[in-house]
């Protein structure tokens, strides 16, 4: 499993993912950047993601759906605030209706990714959620959150698996 590290500070009202891969940075940059890929890893495995429309430059919008097990499919967006390949990106997540419009009966978080290269060849990313309220925090840790983003980032070593042999 690629996270290495869960941690949730609710005084900061903050959880934060931080994994590690066998990739350079640009190579991670591209499983934001590459909206095939993002469908890859960004759904849980039983909640896999359709990208619906994807710019991630700065106010830009990506907007996605995630089919579920039983044909459910509920819809969130990104508003993108800052982009600096390949090494942060930062957005306002959010749940969406049906048509994309944002769903208001639905906390909405401050995301930020940050991607380091650690050592040769191996790179950091962290994932941080900022929640506007602890009972926001709450209402969405416990509606999984945290276990659906773990699975989700633990997709992502297979991807770039599959790419090393590709390119071997």
């Amino acid at each position: 499993m690629t996270v290495t590290d869960v941690r949730k500070d609710p005084d900061a009202l903050s959880m934060t993912l931080t994994a590690e891969f066998d990739a350079s940075p640009e190579r991670v940059w591209q499983l934001w950047a590459d909206p095939r890929l993002l469908e890859r890893w960004w759904g849980p495995p039983t909640y896999p993601a359709t990208v619906d429309s994807h710019d991630l430059r700065v106010g830009g919008r990506v907007e996605y759906h995630m089919t579920g097990p039983e044909g459910d499919q509920p819809h969130g967006y990104w508003e993108v605030t800052e982009a600096d390949p390949p090494h942060s990106l930062a957005f306002r997540d959010g749940f969406a209706n049906d048509d994309g419009t944002p769903n208001p009966d639905l906390p909405t978080t401050e995301a930020r990714v940050t991607i380091e290269e650690i050592s040769d060849g191996r790179t950091r990313m962290s994932i941080d959620s900022i929640f506007p309220s602890t009972k926001a925090m709450e209402q969405l840790l416990a509606m999984g959150v945290e276990e659906g983003f773990t699975l989700a980032l633990g997709q992502i070593d297979a991807i770039l698996a599959e790419d090393a042999v590709r390119s071997a």
